[in-house]
């Protein structure tokens, strides 16, 4: 008998469900009687779950679930679910028939027939474990990179919209910047930008720049939240999703405040290191140049003072005499300045009153600068006494009284003062800890820029003009001020003037005079002395002729020698020798040598060392008195005197 079309075409589809669903793997899909037993078992529900339909037929499909889910009732209110809401759909575990867990999303509908009544139920699983392990890696990953950029208190790492509003803020912007997150999240991230910078544009170039390259990067000032500013190296990222449109930026915020000042330091370390070197190179020099210029001074000087008395009654002759001594101690002075650049020159130590001293000066001072300046003087009273050579300072004083002059072509105001300063580790320019007295120089001049400020204490380096100045002023004064064991320092800007002070450490309690040796304190030159025989010792033939030449214009027997060698072997044939008289930078054996040996070989015979520089050789522990070049017949008679009178006892 055949069936009706309608049948046999209602149970080909049928068939072709079957067939179809039972092809799919990849879901489980089977169905459930009222009771929740399994009635259908398709191929995916067999790669899924592991059970061959003949094990799982008929079997409760609770035994998929949990032990904890089925003990919290979690299939029977599954089924519960689907009868009162039409339809169930959730994600959780279920266990497979080897035991194992898999992660399952799951959709049940019901099954009704014509009349609408539930016969079963139709349920559709699918195995998400591995998109699930993925995302909860995602999420593993994400909240490691949270962390580890909300850890990072470094570097400023937040994220800015497209429009550079700031949409995230890390511990180490906080820390950076000094906002909390709910300060700032939301704001524009110009607000970090100084107001010049906000001016001139530069944040919302910076964004350009990165959405343009993909990559921003500079250093400079930013401001944090209480004002203060602080040196950044920032970096500006543009971020794109997966379409390629620009979805913002990632940015990226060092502070590196302390590296640019530690840049700067290490640069102004070199810098000094270089201009040590340059002026150790040019002291050098000077030291050399003006030891043989005092020589050639001497031997002038010397001839000079000899013809002077060897032609008595010529006046014009006299007149001559005295215009060539003048212009021979006018280059003495001029070596003095050298030298004392130099750190090389005799200075004359005594405990200095500046109460005293700097009074003193105001009347020549105000005569040098000239009725359109206006010389103020402030000198307390308590002042203690410095420890210099007065000579010298009253010299130093003198010359940036005039170097103040000369700022001011259109008059002004020079306020020379001075002041304690009592300091232990704070004290500056490098000195040691101690007790200072700072005597300043001030003017209302037209100062200096930062390059000729720094040059302003070079030997030579002049801002005067051509022919208006030597440039050895300022370099005299440091020098006395270093060699006094203080130091020069000069503060100017330009069009606002410039105060040079001069660091002199304060004698010490009681100090009358700081001995250099025995020829700063020398007694009164007798009117007549008694002749002696003199060895003058000397490698100048010059030098050694004038000298000789001068001693006996004094009435003195004189032998001498070229070097240290000669003049030993003339003490030991000549035991009548009572004084030498030795210059003390020679080839082969120095003065200070030579006074050791003859001191080992007659400890009594006197020897007066002669010489332009302040320092004996390093190493030398000679004491015998000096006698600073050039020097004339008055200054020989005092050094004679004094050590015949110190040989004596």
């Amino acid at each position: 008998m055949n069936l009706p079309i309608t049948a046999s075409h209602e149970r080909g589809n049928s068939e072709t469900y079957r067939l179809l669903v039972n092809s799919i793997t990849d879901y489980a899909i089977f169905m459930l009687d009222r009771n929740g037993l399994v009635a259908s078992w398709n191929a995916g529900a067999k790669r899924f779950k592991g059970y061959e339909a003949s094990e799982i037929l008929g079997e409760h499909f609770s035994r998929f679930y949990t032990e904890e889910d089925r003990k919290a009732g979690l299939p029977e209110m599954t089924l519960r679910t689907v009868v009162e809401q039409g339809r169930f759909e959730d994600e959780g575990w279920r266990v497979r028939k080897d035991g194992t867990r898999f992660w399952a999303h799951v959709v049940i509908d019901p099954i009704r027939d014509n009349e609408g009544a539930i016969t079963g139920y139709a349920k559709i699983t699918r195995d998400l474990t591995d998109r699930r392990n993925a995302r909860a890696a995602l999420r593993n990953s994400e909240e490691q990179f949270r962390r580890l950029v909300q850890g990072v208190t470094d570097y400023a790492i937040y994220m800015l919209d497209p429009a550079g509003n700031v949409e995230s803020w890390n511990a180490g912007a906080e820390r950076i910047k000094g906002y909390l997150p709910h300060e700032i999240i939301g704001t524009h991230f110009s607000r970090f930008y100084t107001e010049e910078d906000r001016l001139a544009g530069i944040p919302d170039q910076g964004l350009a720049a990165a959405a343009r390259d993909g990559h921003w990067e500079q250093e400079g000032t930013r401001v944090r939240k209480d004002g203060s500013h602080f040196q950044a190296h920032v970096i500006i990222d543009a971020i794109h999703d997966e379409t390629g449109e620009l979805v913002g930026f990632a940015k990226v915020t060092r502070d590196v405040t302390e590296r640019k000042r530690t840049q700067q330091a290490l640069e102004q370390a070199q810098q000094a290191l270089f201009q040590s070197q340059k002026m150790e190179s040019l002291g050098q020099l000077t030291g050399g140049v003006a030891h043989d210029f005092n020589n050639l001074l001497s031997v002038i000087m010397n001839s000079l003072e000899l013809l002077r008395n060897r032609l008595p009654e010529d006046a014009r002759a006299q007149a001559l005499l005295d215009n060539a001594m003048h212009g021979a101690e006018r280059g003495a002075r001029l070596i003095r300045h050298m030298l004392a650049f130099a750190r090389r020159q005799e200075l004359k130590v005594e405990a200095v009153s500046l109460q005293r001293l700097i009074p003193g000066l105001v009347e020549i001072i105000d005569r040098s600068v000239g009725p359109g300046i206006n010389v103020e003087v402030h000198i307390p009273q308590a002042l203690p006494p410095v420890r210099t050579d007065p000579n010298q300072l009253e010299t130093a004083i003198l010359n940036l009284a005039l170097n103040a002059r000369d700022a001011m072509p259109e008059g002004g105001r020079i306020v020379i003062s001075a002041r304690m300063h009592t300091g232990t580790a704070s004290t500056p320019l490098d000195l040691r800890p101690g007790h200072y007295v700072v005597i300043s120089v001030s003017d209302t001049g037209t100062g200096m820029d930062e390059v000729a400020l720094m040059r302003a204490p070079e030997p030579f380096f002049t801002t005067k003009g051509a022919g208006k100045g030597t440039g050895l002023g300022l370099s005299m004064v440091q020098g006395l001020a270093e060699q006094s064991g203080g130091k020069l320092q000069i503060t100017s800007q330009l069009g606002y003037g410039t105060t040079v002070s001069v660091w002199l450490a304060v004698a010490e309690a009681g100090l009358a005079a700081a001995a250099q040796g025995p020829s700063e304190s020398v007694p009164a030159v007798a009117a007549e002395q008694e002749s002696l025989l003199i060895l003058v010792v000397d490698d100048d033939p010059l030098v050694r002729l004038s000298v000789v030449a001068l001693l006996e214009e004094l009435g003195h027997s004189v032998v001498s020698a070229e070097s240290g060698n000669e003049a030993l072997q003339i003490i030991a044939s000549n035991p009548a020798i009572e004084l030498i008289l030795s210059d003390e930078l020679m080839p082969g054996m120095t003065g200070s040598q030579l006074t050791t040996i003859i001191h080992e070989l007659r400890p009594n015979l006197p020897v007066i060392l002669a010489s332009g520089f302040a320092e004996l050789r390093p190493g030398s522990a000679v004491t015998a008195p000096r006698l600073a070049k050039p020097f004339s017949s008055r200054d020989l008679v005092a050094a004679i005197a004094a050590a015949m009178a110190a040989a004596r006892g």
